[in-house]
């Protein structure tokens, strides 16, 4: 039997999500973009819910492209708004498109997102123990430094609860419980990689 994640559900989208996705470090820069919005999609709602409706996002914003979604325009937003495949959020829909002006101007500054988020846990996963779902925080003192750099960079969505959930999801920790059968795996994944 295979031992997993306790908040996994038994829907299949949940399950592949975890076993191929979750906690995966992950380091290309759209790919990083589209988790940071669908994490800021997520509030107030469940995870599945935004699972769900993940090929219709990528559909409505240009497969998550920072250079096409900074384009937007109030006909594009209206366009959105009316998309039922996604979360109709007035304020959600502009901090994704105000969110991919402010990650092109940290590429231009860093070089790549992906170079200056990472820097929040040193360049490299953070490697936790947790032995139960309930051991793990909502957020911590480095999803608040992140949330705040964020914010004064002109992100929005990006609370230290949200950043938290997106570093969880990048690998930027591995917070897989211990019994997990990812866990090993991704702890020695995280060790060999290359960025």
């Amino acid at each position: 039997m295979v031992i997993r994640c306790n908040w996994v559900t038994t829907d299949p989208l949940y399950i592949e999500y975890h076993d191929k996705e979750w906690g995966v470090p992950k380091h290309d820069d759209r790919d990083l973009f589209e988790l940071l919005i669908l994490e800021g999609a997520q509030a107030g709602l469940s995870w599945i819910t935004i699972l769900r409706k993940r090929e219709n996002y990528r559909r409505a914003f240009d497969n998550f492209d920072p250079k096409k979604v900074a384009r937007y325009d109030g006909s594009k937003v209206r366009e959105l708004l009316s998309d039922k495949g996604i979360v109709r959020n007035r304020l959600k829909i502009m901090a994704t498109i105000q969110n991919a002006r402010s990650l092109i101007a940290v590429q231009d500054k860093f070089g790549s997102f992906d170079e200056y988020i990472w820097k929040f846990v040193g360049g490299k996963p953070k490697k936790n123990a947790w032995k139960s779902l309930e051991e793990i925080p909502s957020k911590t003192a480095e999803s608040d430094v992140m949330s705040k750099n964020l914010l004064s960079r002109g992100f929005r969505f990006v609370g230290a609860t949200i950043c938290y959930s997106f570093m969880q999801a990048s690998g930027m920790v591995n917070d897989h419980v211990m019994t997990c059968y990812k866990y090993n795996q991704i702890k020695d994944r995280a060790r060999y990689a290359s960025r």
